[in-house]
């Protein structure tokens, strides 16, 4: 049974991947993982594939060992992992509950890792691994702090990962998105800590960029020209000036 697995399908980029993959290839099953069952039962009328919902918080260990069984169980061939689940949070570190905080790592990074681990023995030659991260990835972020370290983390995960699969012909993909319009604002938005936006990119463009850019054999896809100049010159600038330019265009 051939499968794609994507999990934060109820929104956002992990939705958009799921209607990409079943306008785009042939599936026996889409595996669509998140915790809003409701949501995860709609994209079966949107959808001409075959949908499997498998309510699970990623967040918990325990669902992460549930997905381990059910894979056991079904054996099939994953030949694409979509890592779309996250989240973030925009306000001053030390005045935010810690609790959330630490969520941010749990799904964003530890998550993110463990279905990695979890999936790559039931994957083959010409498997695909989509990891979202972010232009966060690429920059120490006051402000969003732990948010962008934990996408830091996936870049850095991303691009080992796949040079350790290379060989077995699995490819590793970090997505590094900047501003979506989303519900991501509606969870990480609490006041006005935040305030320049740039510009926006929808959901739907961010994931066609990144379809394509894995059928070119990249392993970082950054959607925009803007974005990637800046990438270009985060690499190259003081890590301390390219803070001090983003504290400035927050009002900091």
């Amino acid at each position: 049974m051939k499968i794609a697995v994507i999990t934060g399908a109820s929104s956002g980029m992990g939705r958009e991947f799921v209607y990409a993959l079943d306008r785009e290839e042939e599936f026996d099953e889409l595996w669509v993982i998140a915790r809003r069952e409701e949501r995860l039962q709609a994209l079966r009328q949107r959808c001409r594939g075959r949908v499997r919902p498998i309510v699970l918080d990623l967040q918990s260990r325990e669902s992460c060992r549930a997905y381990q069984a059910l894979l056991a169980e079904e054996k099939p061939e994953v030949a694409v992992l979509v890592n779309g689940a996250g989240f973030g949070l925009f306000g001053v570190f030390a005045q935010m509950d810690l609790d959330r905080q630490l969520d941010i790592i749990d799904l964003n990074a530890r998550a993110l890792t463990a279905m990695c681990h979890v999936t790559v023995p039931y994957m083959s030659r010409g498997g695909r691994i989509y990891n979202l991260g972010s232009m966060s990835s690429w920059q120490p972020v006051p402000y969003i702090n732990v948010y962008g370290a934990s996408k830091a983390y996936v870049l850095s995960f991303s691009r080992a990962l796949g040079v350790e699969l290379k060989d077995k012909g699995i490819r590793v993909m970090a997505v590094c998105p900047g501003w979506i319009k989303t519900e991501f604002f509606d969870h990480a938005v609490r006041d006005d800590t935040i305030r320049y936006y740039n510009r926006y990119y929808t959901a739907q463009q961010v994931v066609d960029k990144a379809l394509k850019d894995m059928k070119k054999g990249k392993t970082v896809s950054v959607l925009g020209l803007p974005e990637r100049v800046q990438v270009l010159l985060v690499k190259h600038l003081p890590v301390g000036l390219v803070m001090k330019t983003w504290c400035r265009q927050q009002g900091k």
